[in-house]
């Protein structure tokens, strides 16, 4: 059963979970900050696969612009909502709002630019119809860890 809205009413957006591993993590036992920059691709990536748009697009969506701000520290082995928005799309670019969240608590928060390219390096233009998925899919499944209480520890 698809739980989405039957009308097109939104951007495409995604949430998806994840621990913060050790290769997060830096000397002071924190995630380091570019384990966010990590986080920004698999966010894209689901939504990307969600939207059938991972083997078109995928690959040639280089990074044009990226403001961050860091505002609380995560730690080895807390799980963290990873939230990537589609916030506009221009001729060949692609803005993301992106936020990382512990509990609710904003942690991290972004603003990501994206050109598309041809495989020669030149801009390409997004067709009407990756146009609509992008400003209309709305949200889509989230890709949840489960949490088994084994009773151990």
């Amino acid at each position: 059963m698809n739980d989405r809205p039957s009308s097109p009413t939104a951007p495409a957006s995604i949430v998806i979970q994840r621990r913060i591993e050790w290769s997060d993590t830096d000397a002071s036992g924190h995630y380091h900050n570019t384990a966010a920059f990590r986080m920004i691709e698999w966010a894209e990536t689901a939504l990307f696969e969600r939207l059938g748009l991972l083997e078109a697009i995928y690959g040639n969506l280089p990074r044009a612009h990226i403001s961050i701000d860091f505002r609380k520290l995560l730690d080895f082995r807390e799980i963290v909502d990873i939230s990537l928005s589609i916030a506009e799309v221009g001729s060949s670019s692609l803005t993301y709002h992106f936020t990382i969240e512990r509990a609710g608590e904003l942690c991290v928060e972004a603003k990501v630019v994206t050109v598309l390219l041809n495989r020669d390096g030149s801009k390409r233009s997004w067709s009407d119809d990756h146009r609509k998925l992008l400003l209309e899919s709305g949200p889509q499944a989230p890709e949840l860890l489960i949490v088994a209480d084994d009773g151990v520890g």
